[in-house]
Parts: C-alpha cells; structure tokens; sequence
C-alpha cells in the first residue's frame, strides 16, 4: 500500500556532474535524477545542450528548449561553463572535488585533451566514479569514429534484423541504441556506487553503445553464437515461437504470444480450432514454427471474424498473452499508464508556454511511489550562479567569471 509521504530514494545524497549532449548521456543522467541523485548539467555558454535545438516545434528549438532536451532533463541542475578557459577549467576541478559521478559522452580523448582524463579525475577525487559513453567503446580500432544511434543501429546488426526480407534493413522507429547504452551507463553507476562503499574508491566505466546493442539482441545473437544459424529479419514474428507475432482481426492488429503449448492449445479453443491441435503441422513447436504462414492463415480465420478488443480480452482472460497494437497517443492515455503515474506534469521552464510540460518518469516505482521528477527542466544556465555560490564563489568571483566568459 502506497505510503502517505514518498520514501527518501536511493541515490538521495550522490551528486552527478553531467557534461553529456543530446541523448545517450543525458538519459542516462535522468535516470539517476530520478531515482534521487543531485544532477549538475555542465553546458557550453550561450549554446548549451545540441538537444535544446532538436524537437518537433521550431518555435521551442528557438527558445533552446527543444523537445528533445526536454524529455531528458527534468530534475537537473544547469550551470554553463566554458571548458576552453583556465577560469572554467578550475570551476570544473572544484565541481569535480564536490562529485560522486562524472557521466560524459564526448568522442574519446576530448575530456582528456582538455585536462580532465581519468588520471587527473581521480587525482582531484579518488572516490569519483566517471562514466564515458561513447559509440563504439574508449579503445579499439574504431574509437575515434563519430557516432550517432542511425549509426549504431546499422553497425550492430539491429537494421538488419528488423522489418521483413522485403523491407529490411530498418531502422528502429525510436533510438533504441542512445537508450540502450544510457541505461546501460545508468546500470554501470549506480553499480559502481555501491562497489565504492566497500572499497573507499571510485572506477573509471567505459560504456560502448555498439556493445550494448549488440547484448540487447538476445536470441538473434545467441542462435548464430551457440545454433550456427543466421539471423534473419522476420518482420513482426517472433522466431523462438509460433504462433507468436501480429495477427489480423475486424478492426485492426493484435499481438498474440502464444508461446508454450499449452498456451497454443487454449488459443485454438477460444478462436473455436480445436482440431488445429493436432494437425501434423501445428502439433509441437519445430513444427509450427516451420510452417508458420500456414498456421497464421488458419488462425486468421477465426480472428477476422471479431474485433482486436474482443480477442484481447477473451484470450487474456484464458491465459494466452495477447494485446492489441496501440498508438502512441493510444497507450499514453490507456487506464494502465494512467493508473500507474508514467506521465508527470512540470511548470513550463521559463514560462515559455503557459501550458504544463508533461514528461515521463521512468516506470521505476521505490515503496510503490513512482520514480517522479519535481523540477521542470532547467533554462540553459538557470542555476549557474546558486552553483557556483556553492562552490565557494563570492558574487565578485562571480562577476569576474562571466567579464571573462568562463561561464
């Protein structure tokens, strides 16, 4: 039963430094925001995050609060610094003495280049935890390869699996691979935090989105690994099971898994098969999975005749996962999501719009309270000045720090 007040979360107490762009590493800093940590996001003055500038509306990218950004960076701190200047530089070693985490995702060698390798990192704070994201990894022969998620998707083999023999290769429709390796830096750190209590240390983790995705393949990878074979795209079928993919009904598409076989049998008595059971065809899994169009043929059969709702509820209720294939909008607004408390709604930074921001939690509940940003994502050096008072900095250091443009 949900608790009156919410529970101190876990990373209460930890702060993040976030030097990150775009997507991979400021998903990865929203995910420790949210489950409590103190996130400083360190942004290039007068430009700030490349994701304040990429989102549907012009108008929000013109404000440098594009959808993008803003989607990310709920519950965290902006502080602009210039990384170029000595007065910046010294700002970030200060920040970095204050730390727990430094999370980055520069190409390999940029932080190092401006002073801040792991060597000096951990000179200034030997209990740092610093995590460098990056497309294909700190080391090997492609490290210094730029990299965005289109690229990563199509070097891991993702694209090359998704669609049909006739549609593929395609990329996925969301940056599967940016969240892949955020989560995966996420995972790393909060790992990493819990090894530093033993050992009085922090440890430098060299994520590789390209790895990530390539783990995050599953079945695609470990049949060719361990069974010799060679991964096909099969469009919406799922190929360790039949019948188990997306099927047509009356009004529309509905997923089935039936992926046991009891679960195959009770399918066929709801759709009013029964003697599919023991077609020779159909009868045990190598079998059906072998002739999948045709089992799929004579299930659609049945399932044309109602609704996607109907069966969905028919078969849920005898023990057959299925459920119909939603929108977007559609699931945002479906009594799961909702009850659940997916979707928060902030003050809009800055007051651009007068609407509320609305964005997601992480579907991480602590004590059955939802993982819930309470600050809206801040204006591009929003708290530039509380920081650096923070810090230790006078308002006349202050004041000289910006005649010098350090931040």
């Amino acid at each position: 039963m949900t608790s009156e007040n919410p529970p101190e979360r876990p990373l209460a107490g930890v702060r993040v430094l976030d030097l990150s762009n775009v997507l991979a590493g400021p998903y990865a800093g929203y995910q420790l925001a949210l489950l409590g940590a103190d996130v400083v996001k360190v942004e290039v003055p007068g430009a700030g995050d490349l994701a304040r500038q990429l989102g549907a509306s012009a108008e929000l990218n013109r404000h440098r609060l594009g959808a993008s950004f803003l989607a990310q960076n709920a519950q965290k701190r902006s502080l602009t610094l210039n990384l170029k200047s000595s007065r910046g530089k010294d700002v970030l070693r200060r920040l970095v003495q204050s730390a727990d985490v430094l999370v980055e995702n520069f190409r390999p060698g940029v932080l190092e280049r401006l002073g801040f390798g792991w060597d000096a990192l951990r000179e200034l704070n030997p209990r740092l935890v610093y995590c460098a994201i990056s497309g294909f990894g700190q080391t090997g022969p492609l490290r210094a390869k730029p990299a965005y998620d289109q690229i990563i998707q199509g070097y891991s083999g993702m694209m090359s699996v998704t669609g049909t023999t006739g549609t593929a290769p395609l990329r996925a429709g969301y940056p599967i691979a940016d969240v892949l390796g955020g989560l995966a830096a996420a995972f790393a750190v909060s790992s990493a935090l819990v090894g530093r209590e033993r050992t009085g240390v922090g440890c430098s983790i060299d994520v590789s989105m390209l790895e990530t995705a390539v783990t995050a393949m599953g079945w695609v990878v470990s049949n060719h690994l361990i069974a010799g074979q060679a991964p096909r795209p099969l469009g919406n079928d799922n190929g360790t099971a039949a019948p188990s993919g997306t099927f047509r009904t009356s009004d529309g598409d509905l997923n089935i898994a039936a992926n046991k076989q009891e679960q195959f049998e009770l399918l066929c008595a709801v759709l009013g098969r029964p003697e599919l059971i023991a077609d020779p065809r159909f009868a045990e899994r190598e079998s059906r999975k072998a002739h999948r169009a045709q089992l799929t043929a004579e299930l659609e059969v049945a399932l044309t005749k109602e609704s996607a709702a109907h069966w969905e509820e028919a078969l849920s209720s005898a023990g057959v996962p299925a459920a119909a294939v939603l929108s977007v909008p559609e699931v945002l607004a479906s009594p799961q999501i909702v009850d659940r408390g997916l979707v928060h709604e902030l003050p809009f930074p800055g007051g651009v719009l007068p609407d509320p921001l609305r964005v997601l939690g992480n579907g991480i509940r602590v004590d059955d309270h939802p993982s819930a940003p309470s600050l809206p994502p801040p204006v591009l050096g929003e708290h530039t000045d509380a920081l650096l008072a923070e810090l230790g900095c006078t308002a006349e250091e202050i004041a000289a720090l910006r005649e010098e443009g350090a931040v």
